[in-house]
């Protein structure tokens, strides 16, 4: 099995820590920005397989299938979490999260 919801969120708050200590603007990076990162999905929404992201005051919903974002944003962060997606294993482990999920509601 892939990993949980909650070592994914962990995964991408280290990744764009790290992107961001690489830029060359990382003397303003704010590391406890990314304190509150939050990953849920809404399966009784009853929609495609997605992810919802929180940074900040930021949310923004993405299709874990495709990796495209339905609504939302999040800023500058945005980039990061695009490239995050496109990571091997990101968008599996994403999607194995949804159906465990399902399938804890009756739904898969």
């Amino acid at each position: 099995m892939g990993r949980n919801l909650k070592e994914l969120t962990d995964d991408l708050k280290d990744y764009v820590i790290a992107q961001q200590s690489d830029a060359h603007n990382k003397t303003n990076l704010k590391k406890e920005r990314y304190n509150n990162l939050k990953l849920s999905m809404d399966i009784a929404k009853n929609s495609s397989p997605h992810i919802i992201i929180n940074i900040g005051m930021s949310e923004a919903e993405f299709n874990i299938r495709t990796g495209d974002k339905n609504n939302g944003g999040l800023g500058p962060d945005e980039r990061y979490v695009f490239r995050w997606l496109g990571r091997a294993n990101t968008l599996p482990d994403l999607n194995e999260c949804w159906k465990e999920m399902a399938r804890e509601h009756g739904r898969g």
